[in-house]
């Protein structure tokens, strides 16, 4: 017996038996212990190499996702053939009688683990017959996790370019989301949109609790960037909540409805290991509501109760620096995009 290899084998088999189910079962924990790891190295080794370039950072999201499933095969694999490799003869070739070597031990855990074995090799007792049948029913176990593991996510990620693209439909900018609610010297047209929106934050708040690779499917354009989406549309209910006179802000629940969702999901930002900005982002423009006959508050008023609300701001523009963007408003060719700045470097 080999009780060095027995023992890796069993450590690693528990180790990523935990990280699966971690991953895939548990809601509320957010990636495994593994997964996660190898999820924000694989990130922060993209930016780093492709110097925070969209285009390249938007296959983030699939390759994270194939490596971890990579993993988890790699590590069920060589876990069962150290376990194997640590028993007194636990395998015998049929045909000859001999023992198994290392290349037989990893090719029938090969086999075993994905389908009922092709008899080139044989446990030589009860207990190694039944290390086989845990060997297969983890293997399919696997399967069926990591396939619906796969489809969950891919349906989130629809989900967050969805909500996105609904927000910025609205507005690439706070101002001009809260501008286009104002008719007829009223709030009328954003009662519903909010609100669906505030419900599909919350949803999406959920689902990158469960599951914090969502927050690393990078898109390629901002308006389809949730990272982008998120403060737009905060900001906007801080402009409701305390930039508009209050004779004419839109239903006080529906903000703070709407602002209680994005607390629900600047929470999932620890799972992810995203960190608050160090500095604090722009506020937004009075000025710009103003335009349009807006009634709003004072400046100083608006910006002593902006102040209060430092630390989710510098939240929001982690979201955002996290996700290889620049804070709102998206379409401001005067803040230059991450690929813009590369390109711009690369020339000189």
């Amino acid at each position: 017996m080999q009780p060095l290899y027995l023992a890796l084998g069993i450590v690693v088999l528990i180790a990523v038996i935990v990280d699966i189910i971690w991953t895939t079962l548990w809601v509320d924990g957010g990636s495994g212990p593994l997964s996660g790891r190898l999820t924000t190295a694989v990130w922060r080794g993209l930016r780093m190499l492709t110097g925070d370039h969209s285009k390249a950072l938007s296959i983030a999201g699939p390759l994270i996702l194939t490596l971890t499933l990579a993993m988890w095969i790699a590590l069920l694999w060589f876990g069962w053939t150290f376990l194997f490799a640590g028993g007194d003869t636990a395998l015998i070739s049929p045909q000859t009688g001999e023992p198994a070597d290392w290349t037989g031990h990893f090719y029938y855990v090969a086999y075993t683990m994905f389908t009922n074995g092709n008899g080139d090799y044989s446990p030589t007792s009860g207990t190694w017959e039944i290390a086989s049948s845990f060997t297969t029913a983890t293997g399919m176990a696997f399967v069926t996790l990591g396939v619906s593991y796969i489809l969950t996510v891919l349906g989130a990620v629809s989900e967050k370019r969805a909500f996105a693209n609904s927000v910025t439909g609205l507005g690439e900018r706070s101002e001009e989301f809260v501008r286009a609610g104002w008719s007829d010297e009223k709030f009328g047209g954003l009662d519903l949109p909010v609100e669906s929106l505030a419900s599909d934050l919350s949803e999406l708040a959920d689902k990158h609790k469960a599951y914090p690779i969502l927050h690393y499917y990078h898109s390629e354009k901002g308006e389809r960037a949730s990272a982008m989406a998120v403060p737009i549309f905060d900001e906007a209910m801080t402009l409701f909540r305390y930039g508009v006179d209050d004779d004419t802000q839109l239903n006080p629940a529906l903000v703070e409805n709407a602002r209680s969702s994005t607390d629900s999901y600047l929470d999932t930002l620890e799972t992810a290991f995203i960190e608050p900005a160090d500095e604090v982002p722009p506020q937004p423009d009075l000025e710009r509501l103003r335009e349009d006959e807006i009634p709003t508050v004072d400046d100083g008023e608006f910006e002593e109760a902006v102040a209060e609300l430092t630390e989710r701001r510098r939240n929001l523009l982690g979201v955002v620096q996290a996700d290889a963007w620049h804070w709102p408003p998206i379409g401001d060719d005067s803040v230059p995009r991450p690929d813009d700045a590369a390109e711009e470097s690369g020339s000189r």
